[in-house]
């Protein structure tokens, strides 16, 4: 895993997700990323259709408003509508290509979860991925990733490193649930999510029960 200095040149950031709703812990690494790793810009991305969730995801409209709100506050925070205007399934890899394209010469971090890590294996064209993009592994309160997890990649180790990022017991999942049950205060949710995103969830009374 890589441990070193950073490269010089610029440096582009990659955050992606379905963002259904953002919340504090997303908040949380995107500070840590831009702080650690000397991001020049942080893509925040949205995802569009994604092949891979069960659930289905709010509007693409619902997702992005939200993020910008949440990420507002943020110097070099760009949220990236690519994903959500791109027809078909999202892939990492089309993103990553296109913001390569973009920014010549650039060193590109892609930031996932422990638990995204887990399954990295599965993703699409994953071995070109890490030709691209060195993956920064945030911790989750679960658990960060144990050191034999790392063996299947071998001679790519150094296209890993971690985020050192305070363990926030939040999920979207939870948010949700909370919401559609209808018992949760305008104050619990806000110490969940940013004050504008609980505003605007109330506003168009997202993830209600019907």
């Amino acid at each position: 895993m890589s441990t070193g200095p950073l490269p010089p040149g610029r440096r582009i950031g990659v955050f992606g997700g379905a963002f259904d709703p953002p919340h504090n812990a997303h908040v949380a690494l995107a500070r840590a990323a831009i702080a650690q790793f000397s991001l020049d810009t942080l893509h925040v991305v949205p995802t569009g259709h994604a092949w891979h969730k069960s659930q289905a995801l709010s509007a693409p409209a619902h997702r992005l408003a939200m993020a910008r709100l949440a990420f507002e506050s943020i110097p070099h925070v760009e949220v990236d509508e690519r994903e959500v205007q791109r027809p078909g399934p999202t892939f990492t890899i089309d993103t990553l290509l296109a913001l390569q394209a973009e920014n010549q010469g650039a060193q590109i971090y892609l930031f996932i979860g422990a638990d995204q890590f887990a399954a990295f294996r599965q993703w699409h064209r994953w071995q070109e991925i890490l030709d691209i993009a060195i993956i920064c592994i945030a911790g989750r309160a679960q658990s960060m990733p144990a050191e034999p997890q790392f063996e299947a990649y071998e001679q790519r180790r150094s296209r890993f490193t971690l985020l050192d990022l305070p363990l926030m017991p939040v999920s979207a999942t939870q948010i949700r649930q909370l919401t559609a049950s209808g018992t949760a205060t305008a104050g619990e949710i806000t110490r969940l999510v940013p004050e504008a995103v609980a505003r605007y969830i109330s506003q168009h009374q997202l993830y209600r029960s019907h």
